[in-house]
């Protein structure tokens, strides 16, 4: 069986101020961030791990290329376009309070009912269209792995890879949302046993190992 294990980036100044980044924003990474990294390197060091891929923007770049480097094996970390965050358009860089108050509508959806939300106004990315970039990356994963019993680390963002895991496990788009989001640097693990025809969910949302208690703002 091929399993894989989807990182959502450290925590960054945007994530604690309540910002949507996007996939055109970026922040940096909080100092607290990197003590996070470590606890997950801590969690996963026992795994033995084929490679890590990548979104290419610079929070998910960073919290990778860290993790690598606390990892044994000497791990490859290639970075693929497709991982990127969402598309946000005009709310990228805006407050949640600010987005709010703009754009009702788009943020209700966007957050609570998947299958209702209309990124026009906004000119943004829909669900279907992420879903239809990252998947493509994700089955190039697992063909690799001719040996069937690979296991992969996947880091990218929090609204993207809940609608792509979701995505990847047969949930309707109207679903996507019923585990809750995700937190930063936790790490939700799938596996598939039939080449990526088919996968199952292992742990949502995994953050045991974070040395940190979580509030509101590290999870999207």
């Amino acid at each position: 069986m091929t399993k894989l294990f989807f990182v959502r980036h450290g925590k960054t100044q945007w994530n604690l101020e309540g910002r949507y980044q996007g996939a055109n924003g970026d922040s940096p990474l909080l100092a607290e961030s990197y003590r996070e990294i470590e606890d997950l390197a801590a969690f996963l060091r026992p795994k033995q791990f084929n490679a890590i891929y990548t979104s290419p923007l610079k929070r998910a770049k960073t919290t990778a290329l860290t993790l690598a480097a606390k990892l044994p094996g000497h791990l490859p970390v290639v970075v693929d376009q497709r991982l990127r965050e969402f598309d946000l358009g005009k709310m990228e860089g805006m407050k949640f309070t600010d987005v709010a108050k703009h754009y009702p509508q788009e943020l209700y959806a966007f957050r609570h009912a998947p299958a209702q939300y209309d990124p026009t106004l906004i000119q943004g990315e829909s669900f279907p269209q992420l879903i239809k970039r990252m998947k493509p990356a994700i089955n190039d994963i697992v063909k690799q792995d001719s040996s069937g019993a690979g296991q992969y680390i996947i880091v990218s963002h929090g609204a993207a890879l809940t609608a792509l895991i979701q995505s990847l496990l047969g949930t309707p788009l109207a679903d996507l949302r019923k585990h809750g989001g995700l937190a930063n640097t936790n790490v939700t693990t799938i596996e598939t046993t039939d080449h990526g025809a088919s996968y199952q969910l292992l742990k949502w949302n995994d953050t045991h190992f974070l040395s940190k208690k979580l509030d509101k703002t590290d999870t999207i």
